[in-house]
């Protein structure tokens, strides 16, 4: 615990981010699953929440690495602050609407596009901004923390909505106030830290050709190419559950409040994974095709799940696997690219997993409205272990002068492979 925790431990800059981070992301969730409740009331279609995924994801697709490259360029903390100002504008327009008796499924695309183009830019401002938080020895640590915290907060978040709506009838309109409120902690906790205990790296001069740049920095290192080519496709298709969980709910077991249940199940197991990645001083390929592995596995569990209280015994699994995989790219990345240009690189990591969603998220809309509920988690997990297996081969490539094979037993842990050389380990 003591090593999962160092990059908080005794650092009060760390300790008010994430504090603000936490109680901030908790309200995102609520709103998040009051919207997927308030468009599967208004259609009945899986599919409109695919549409809805693509919107919310569509400008980080296009725009993230732009994003990414004017943060490595300015102040991260103030360019955060003023993301999350606008972001909590969008929560609040939202509100007054759905009060209005307004808020129609053509007003959330809108409002839902608005913050697809706010967070290209505040992610990989904000993302970036946790590791000035920290020394360079505390970088993994401070990501897979990071992860953590907005994982951890799904727990709350749907669980919250859940009851307020199902349980006390709370009125939706109140769930996207909460939220906007919610943005005071982010927002206080970066105004009131100290900048003097920061670790900003050099800022990158104007000009050039700051994407290209990151681009060409990851497509000639091999381990990052490898693992941005298995992360996107992985981030395609196996992280679309929110877009049928919903239906799932409905239709197969007999209760919309299941989804915000199986969405607190899986932020539990992504807690742990989160949690089980920040502990590791540096993250190998093998924990993250281990994590990939349980995410696939676990989530043709949850495809066939025959009740809500299977899909949260089997949420934690999938959850634990998905967070983990999420932490280890992030930290992996963060391990292999030059300070100043931490802010692309997590950039283009945003571009492959929130920015795969307007492909997968309708895709797998559609998977369920014309081939079936199950199909549509199934199919991402089988195409996630394939590219899983195709990580872990290409791992095995790295070591010409060994046995395909003995690298394999290696990489699972057997103590009586032969281990490749340290300069060569994956």
């Amino acid at each position: 615990m003591a090593s999962t925790f160092r990059a908080v431990r005794g650092n009060r800059n760390s300790q008010l981010f994430f504090a603000g981070l936490l109680l901030s992301t908790i309200g995102t969730w609520v709103q998040f699953t009051a919207i997927a409740i308030v468009v599967d009331r208004l259609t009945g279609k899986a599919t409109a929440i695919g549409i809805l995924t693509a919107l919310q994801f569509a400008p980080m697709l296009f725009f993230g690495a732009w994003g990414g490259a004017v943060s490595d360029r300015l102040d991260r903390r103030k360019m955060a602050i003023a993301t999350q100002s606008m972001l909590a504008v969008q929560a609040a327009t939202i509100a007054v609407l759905d009060f209005a008796g307004a808020l129609s499924v053509g007003a959330i695309y809108v409002l839902t596009l608005a913050l697809g183009l706010i967070n290209a830019l505040d992610n990989p401002a904000r993302r970036g901004f946790v590791t000035e938080l920290v020394p360079e020895h505390q970088i993994a640590s401070a990501v897979s923390l990071n992860t953590a915290v907005m994982t951890g907060a799904r727990i709350f978040g749907p669980a919250l909505a859940a009851i307020l709506i199902d349980q006390v009838g709370l009125a939706t309109q109140w769930l996207f106030t909460a939220n906007a409120l919610s943005f005071a902690a982010i927002i206080g906790s970066l105004v009131l830290l100290d900048p003097s205990r920061l670790h900003p790296p050099p800022r990158v001069a104007r000009g050039g050709t700051p994407v290209r740049d990151g681009l060409r920095y990851v497509r000639r290192t091999p381990i990052l190419w490898a693992t941005f080519i298995v992360f996107t496709v992985v981030s395609t298709f196996g992280f679309d559950y929110n877009v049928v969980l919903p239906r799932i709910a409905n239709e197969v077991w007999n209760d919309e409040a299941w989804f915000g249940w199986t969405l607190t199940a899986i932020s539990v197991g992504s807690l742990l994974g989160s949690l089980a990645t920040a502990s590791r001083d540096r993250v190998s390929l093998r924990w993250m095709a281990g994590m990939g592995a349980i995410l696939g596995v676990a989530q043709l569990g949850l495809a066939w799940a025959p009740s809500g209280f299977v899909a949260i015994g089997v949420g934690p699994i999938m959850g634990l696997g998905a967070a983990g995989f999420v932490a280890a790219m992030n930290s992996i990345t963060q391990q292999e690219c030059p300070p100043d240009m931490r802010g692309r690189i997590l950039a283009l990591t945003a571009v492959a997993f929130l920015g795969s969603y307007p492909i997968g998220g309708p895709l797998t809309g559609l998977v369920a409205d014309t081939v079936g509920l199950p199909w549509s988690l199934a199919y991402g997990a089988v195409i996630s272990l394939v590219a899983v297996g195709g990580l872990v081969w290409w791992a095995l490539g790295r070591h010409p002068d060994d046995s395909r094979f003995e690298v394999l037993r290696t990489l699972l842990g057997s103590s009586t492979a032969v281990a490749p050389s340290t300069s060569e380990r994956p």
